[in-house]
């Protein structure tokens, strides 16, 4: 089994959840459950936030002109519904069913024609960092597919390669602790630390440094986020001490 892991870096006005989740840069969603057939796609997503960003959320995924995993620019003519199925202060949980045209194109959809059946999906969205993970059998045209979605999203957003790794865990199961630092995620983290940013005070803002690594403000914030995340989980678990035996005691 292979794993792929990337990101779509969305450009502001090319998808309308990106748009509010930039908005809202403490909101997330993320896959439940996401499956495709040649012709169709439907998923569960949970999203966090506040009352009022959910709102926006909600907003996004249900009037939007067309559906908000299409890469297409424009309404491709594809049949959708989306319900919501629960709803907190919180929390807000949406089912979406898609209904794809020869027009339309989507990620789950382009990994399906070059990676083959039976690919695995898990997604999460902040801001207008969309992170994909897929788990495929490892057969297929790897560098076809990204050719395919390159070409797919255009303009609109910049692809991003975090992680590709044999693995013979499946998308539930693998312990965040044990994976690595992309480059970009490590690259990230030393020159943050390099130009001062954990010094107190500040010694560099996160907008000057991502203008030093030329790079946009959204996309570095979300490396950072997700370097700092890894090495906390990491941190805590070798803290973890298994508990004395019965027979020890």
């Amino acid at each position: 089994m292979r794993e792929l892991v990337f990101a779509l870096e969305y450009e502001p006005g090319c998808n309308r959840v990106a748009d509010v989740l930039a908005d809202h840069p403490d909101a997330r969603v993320r896959s439940l459950s996401l499956h495709a057939t040649a012709q169709q796609l439907w998923r569960v997503d949970h999203a966090t936030g506040t009352p009022g960003t959910l709102d926006a959320i909600e907003d996004a995924f249900l009037t939007t002109d067309y559906y908000a995993d299409c890469l297409a620019t424009e309404d491709c003519g594809a049949t959708q519904t989306t319900r919501v199925l629960d709803r907190e202060d919180d929390t807000l949980v949406l089912y979406s069913d898609w209904e794809r045209t020869p027009t339309c194109a989507s990620v789950p959809h382009i990994a399906r024609d070059h990676l083959g059946d039976g690919v695995l999906f898990e997604t999460r969205h902040e801001g207008r960092h969309y992170t994909w993970r897929l788990i495929h059998s490892g057969e297929g045209e790897v560098a076809a597919f990204f050719d395919a979605l390159e070409a797919a999203v255009g303009d609109c957003a910049q692809l991003e390669m975090l992680r590709t790794a044999d693995t013979t865990t499946s998308a539930e199961g693998v312990d965040e602790t044990q994976r690595d630092l992309s480059p970009e995620q490590e690259a990230a983290l030393r020159a943050a630390v390099e130009h001062g940013y954990y010094e107190s005070p500040r010694e560099v803002d996160v907008g000057e440094l991502a203008e030093h690594l030329d790079v946009p403000r959204s996309t570095l914030t979300y490396r950072l986020r997700r370097a700092e995340e890894h090495l906390a989980k990491q941190h805590v678990a070798g803290e973890r001490v298994p508990e004395e035996s019965p027979a020890t005691r």
